[in-house]
């Protein structure tokens, strides 16, 4: 059987990354790892990471790094993922937090780093049109919703439209993606880490994309061992 993997998926806000996250932790079998619902758990269970966390937002700061990778650095400890491997959604965020990553998954390291790139027009549209679970964080849209009365399909929750899902607000975080995230890519090129794919189309297509690309990499892998 060949080992699991170890990803990381890149790219803007509403290029799908949580979307596509899901479906390649179901291919490969490995836990999906995602910052935000990790943050949200802590936050509702009330744990020191998630008090802290909770007084920063409740400020309006953004949450640091160090208590980002404090929070990811546990999950990536547990037996699953140091046995099998993950999907890790939502970091890094920052070249400061790749190099806390970086150091957390030594000596094995990651397997692959995939960027998902979709035209800003386009994610302008998905986000305007996204709708979130207030208790789960399901997404769904105003062309995909849930199944009865805007009532989450997977919890029972109230799906809303995020407060920071205006216009004005991605247009911000965009900027901000730009600004900080985006320099992630020449620090994995480097690496020889980065694979771009393209992020438009049926979530079964970007899917696809992404999987043959692991595959793809698989393959080279097995073929350097077995030489």
């Amino acid at each position: 059987m060949i080992p699991g993997v170890r990803l990381v998926v890149l790219g803007k806000q509403g290029a799908g990354k949580g979307t596509q996250c899901v479906r390649l932790s179901h291919h490969y079998v490995v836990p999906h790892v995602s910052t935000g619902d990790m943050l949200r758990s802590e936050v509702k269970a009330r744990s020191d990471i998630g008090r802290r966390a909770a007084e920063l937002m409740d400020k309006g700061d953004l949450i640091p790094d160090d208590l980002v990778m404090e929070m990811v650095g546990l999950r990536l400890s547990e037996r699953d993922t140091k046995g099998r491997g993950f999907v890790l959604d939502g970091c890094p965020r920052t070249i400061g937090q790749a190099e806390s990553l970086e150091y957390l998954v030594n000596p094995v390291g990651l397997d692959l780093v995939l960027d998902l790139q979709v035209p800003t027009n386009l994610v302008m549209k998905r986000l305007a049109s996204r709708r979130v679970c207030v208790d789960c964080g399901a997404n769904y849209s105003t062309s995909a919703p849930p199944l009865v009365n805007w009532t989450c399909d997977v919890c029972g929750g109230e799906v809303v439209q995020r407060e920071d899902d205006t216009e004005e607000a991605i247009e911000r975080r965009l900027d901000l993606y730009e600004a900080e995230t985006a320099p992630l890519l020449d620090w994995y090129k480097q690496r020889d880490l980065l694979v771009e794919i393209n992020g438009t189309g049926s979530p079964d297509a970007v899917t696809r994309r992404a999987v043959g690309a692991v595959d793809a990499l698989r393959r080279k892998k097995k073929k350097g061992g077995a030489a």
